[in-house]
């Protein structure tokens, strides 16, 4: 799901947290040591996506928050912000052999360049978290 999130609106909020759920609390950050990425440069994205970051002559940046079941990637254009709302079970996370990582959700794509060991460390604990997350549901069946 791409969202506007510029602005606050219940409606958007109340999906977002269906989705992906909500924000973790002050304790668990710490648990996980950070819920949030480091600057993260997209290399290249999907139409719907590109068709938005074109929009001004901005370096096309973007940062991930963890949530509890799934992801959101929020990037900027113009003066507007905007959420792809990524839940695990349609996350499809992958590492390119030029040091890029793509992430995927359905029709929606975005490279990331990833030049630091920050950005490994942080996608590496966004696997484990899947990986975690389908436990889970598996157990409960």
């Amino acid at each position: 799901m791409l969202v506007n999130i510029s602005y606050k609106d219940r409606e958007v909020s109340e999906k977002v947290n269906t989705e992906v759920g909500k924000a973790y609390n002050l304790r668990e950050r710490f648990r996980l040591r950070g819920i949030g990425s480091p600057k993260l440069f997209i290399t290249s994205c999907s139409l719907d996506i590109h068709n938005l970051l074109v929009l001004d002559q901005n370096i096309n940046t973007c940062n991930i928050e963890i949530r509890p079941r799934g992801i959101i990637v929020r990037f900027r254009s113009l003066l507007e912000t905007f959420a792809l709302v990524i839940p695990y079970y349609k996350l499809s996370l992958y590492k390119g052999a030029s040091q890029e990582y793509s992430i995927y959700k359905d029709h929606y794509f975005l490279k990331i360049a990833a030049k630091t060991p920050e950005v490994h460390k942080f996608m590496s604990k966004i696997l484990d978290l899947k990986h975690e997350q389908r436990h889970y549901f598996i157990d409960d069946l």
